[in-house]
């Protein structure tokens, strides 16, 4: 089934994964991701990011639900999707002994229609590190060498899997503008990060996880709109929060204090900032540690975080990305 420009690349209905011993990691999650667009996926850990993305990639038959990718089950029609998919793990598992060439040739070996290995190695930033072996890479390095082998492919379809960990501020850069350019050539990319900037940078559409559940979706600025504004500072000595004006009236929807900071959540920013800052004047009263900051994808997040109570990725959900060169062997084949 061809898709055109305009339709769903990726469709998840109810999307459910049940591990042995019942762990149910991803609980009839729903989204979808159109051609050219950059989806991010973020949650605490433990919420099923890495369960969603291996059933996305064809790697388990879900539980319950439905997956299409590019209009095709990526389990049951593997030959379908496989050649028109990239995929790029936390960790690729590459020979050590290779060189960036020799690696990267072996993979196009393996990969159907592979564009020239020094074209690849040109794009993500490594061309002049084609003779140095794999175990001699830096950290960074070896993410954008997983990312020049995730692309050898000319993948419809583009899976990152925390792109980014171990590059510094303009390595990080560099890879943004990268996924880019492939959006906008019309590659679909679906990643995972835990670099809140990078989701708020990159992603046209996002879906926050939380206990395999969808707890937040849609663009970055949806997302944030959807939660208050803060406002702290410090009481003054001998004042109390009942000294305030009236909160409600002001805009704020609620307050809570952190040691001798108070902090107030409002949905009207502005106003709020004025009328507390009006009340401290003529009261003649300095508000130390004063911060004033907008709603953010950061915030949002943390929020959700909070509820998970600290919770560890189940260990079932780590298996795949062990056997990361199996994974991708498979991919190419």
């Amino acid at each position: 089934m061809d898709i055109s420009k305009g339709e769903q690349v990726i469709e998840v209905t109810d999307l459910r994964r049940v591990y042995k011993g019942g762990y149910e990691a991803v609980r009839g999650i729903s989204f979808s991701v159109g051609r050219g667009e950059i989806f991010a996926l973020l949650g605490t850990n433990g919420a099923g990011k890495t369960s969603t993305v291996e059933l996305l990639e064809g790697m388990d038959r879900p539980a319950g639900g439905r997956v299409r990718v590019l209009g095709h089950d990526p389990y049951g029609e593997r030959a379908a999707v496989r050649p028109r998919t990239g995929v790029m793990l936390q960790e690729g598992g590459f020979p050590s002994g290779l060189t960036v060439a020799e690696t990267a040739r072996m993979w196009a070996g393996c990969t159907s229609g592979a564009r020239p290995e020094a074209e690849v190695l040109e794009l993500v930033g490594l061309r002049r590190r084609a003779d140095v072996k794999v175990k001699q890479l830096s950290g960074g390095e070896r993410r954008r060498l997983d990312l020049a082998l995730a692309l050898l492919g000319d993948p419809e379809v583009l899976f990152l899997d925390e792109p980014t960990t171990g590059l510094d501020a303009e390595g990080r850069r560099e890879t943004w503008e990268l996924v880019r350019a492939l959006r906008d050539q019309g590659t679909t990319v679906l990643l995972t990060t835990h670099y809140l900037e990078e989701a708020e940078d990159l992603a046209d559409r996002l879906a926050i996880l939380h206990e395999g559940r969808i707890a937040a979706s849609g663009t970055p600025a949806e997302v944030t709109a959807a939660r208050p504004s803060r406002i702290s500072f410090e009481l003054p000595a001998g004042h109390l929060p009942a000294d305030l004006p009236p909160l409600a009236p002001m805009g704020v929807v609620g307050h809570g204090t952190e040691g001798s900071l108070l902090r107030l959540h409002t949905r009207e920013l502005q106003r709020t900032a004025t009328e507390l800052l009006a009340w401290a004047a003529a009261e003649g009263l300095e508000l130390r540690r004063l911060d004033v900051r907008s709603a953010s994808l950061e915030e949002a997040f943390l929020d959700i975080a909070r509820e998970a109570g600290g919770r560890q990725e189940t260990p079932g959900t780590g298996q795949a990305i062990d056997q990361g060169t199996a994974r991708r062997t498979e991919k190419a084949s």
